[in-house]
């Protein structure tokens, strides 16, 4: 069964037109940052930045649930971390990178950023 697509408008009082953000583009973009910290193997589904490569992006948002209520974005993470890392760092650092990256990358407020630790590994 095909999921419904939602899009999410920005900047709708440019005279140039509207820009449309849709709920895939957020958790791509949540995916990819989280994926950037140190500590961070992989998203729930085993999808490490190798695999993304030879998928492609569209694979990185498993993982990843994004909800957004009056241009307040929200955002679930499972995360799969490295052995011996400490989940209480790792899990900040993956916030406030996920957090900053989207602010940055689509003017939306990150209201919260809640991050699962689904599994550890050797890697």
């Amino acid at each position: 069964m095909e999921s419904q697509r939602t899009t999410y408008i920005e900047h709708d009082n440019s005279d140039l037109g509207e820009v449309q953000i849709s709920n895939d583009v957020l958790a791509v973009i949540s995916a990819m940052a989280a994926m950037e910290v140190d500590g961070v193997v992989a998203m729930a589904g085993n999808i490490t930045a190798e695999l993304v490569s030879k998928l492609g992006m569209k694979k990185l948002s498993k993982g990843v649930r994004v909800d957004v209520v009056d241009n307040t974005v929200m955002v679930d993470l499972s995360i799969i971390l490295r052995i011996n890392e400490n989940i209480v760092t790792i899990s900040k650092k993956v916030q406030d990178k996920v957090k900053t990256t989207v602010e940055n990358m689509t003017g939306m407020e990150v209201a919260n950023v809640n991050v699962n630790i689904a599994s550890v590994a050797t890697n």
